[in-house]
């Protein structure tokens, strides 16, 4: 466990050294002023429509909210397939990895060493970047969505699965093929899923079919899907009210399976490092 803490250690110094971590706040506190900016004036647009209902600004404010978490997962998304995405082959590559793994650090511990450090970077990134996003709902609207606390683990783990991923493409591939295999799993699984709300929506089987498959390869947009649904009120959900609200639900089985496929892709980076010539 203690080599394990120090390889952990050491990728968060590399990742301070190489400012990734400022570019990461930065970039997170622009979009952070930028979507209060906008939520500022939409509020006080509410104000001069005296004849606005109170379900309609309702309506508005969960469309407003959920977006602002719809971009926070987008680049969590991003932040999760492209931080770690060079942690082991680009090492390789480089040669550095032989200083590490001449000591007496077993390869398991490299590989859990570094996926503990960018998952722990992740999933800061993504507490701070929702929480900011919905203080500034309530701050400027009074308005909280319902369940944040059942709809952001969701968020998490969808963060950890595709970290997963990216350390487990990294023992095997080169880190340009990691990373267009990682965004290629995730854009399956993001095109499926729009193929399966329409699926239903037009009663087409067919197409329902090739939503869940495309799912099981690749879970992590339901687990969004599933999170947004958490965080609407029931007669949205029902309604259909904003685009954020899926016509296909994805079960709570999806949960396990995600769970499930981080600890094979785990596994996998594992046997995959041990394995590899260096």
């Amino acid at each position: 466990m203690r080599r394990l803490l120090v390889v952990t250690h050491l990728t968060l110094h590399e990742a301070l050294r190489r400012r990734v971590l400022l570019a990461a706040l930065l970039g997170g506190v622009a979009f952070l002023i930028l979507y209060a900016v906008g939520f500022h004036f939409i509020v006080r647009d509410f104000a001069r429509h005296a004849n606005m209902t109170l379900i309609e600004k309702r309506v508005a404010l969960t469309g407003l909210t959920l977006a602002g978490l719809y971009a926070v997962n987008l680049l969590s998304v991003m932040s999760a397939v492209l931080l770690p995405v060079d942690a082991i082959s680009g090492e390789i590559a480089s040669g550095s990895i032989q200083t590490l793994a001449a000591k007496p650090v077993r390869r398991a511990e490299i590989v859990l060493g570094k996926w503990l450090a960018y998952v722990l970077v992740v999933m800061a990134y993504l507490i701070g970047m929702a929480g900011g996003v919905l203080l500034i709902a309530r701050g400027f609207g009074g308005f909280m969505p319902p369940n944040p606390m059942a709809g952001l683990p969701l968020m998490l783990i969808e963060a950890v699965l595709l970290v997963s991923v990216s350390i487990a493409g990294g023992t095997r591939l080169s880190t340009v093929t990691n990373g267009m295999a990682a965004f290629g799993l995730y854009g399956l699984a993001f095109i499926g899923n729009w193929v399966e709300q329409i699926g239903v929506f037009v009663d087409n089987q067919a197409a329902r079919n090739v939503g869940t498959v495309a799912s099981l390869i690749m879970p992590a947009e339901s687990l969004w899907q599933r999170a947004a649904w958490l965080m609407q009120p029931t007669i949205m959900r029902e309604l259909h009210a904003t685009p954020f609200s899926p016509v296909s639900v994805p079960s709570p089985a999806v949960v396990w399976w995600a769970l499930g496929y981080t600890a094979v892709a785990l596994l996998v980076a594992v046997r995959g490092f041990a394995k590899r010539g260096l």
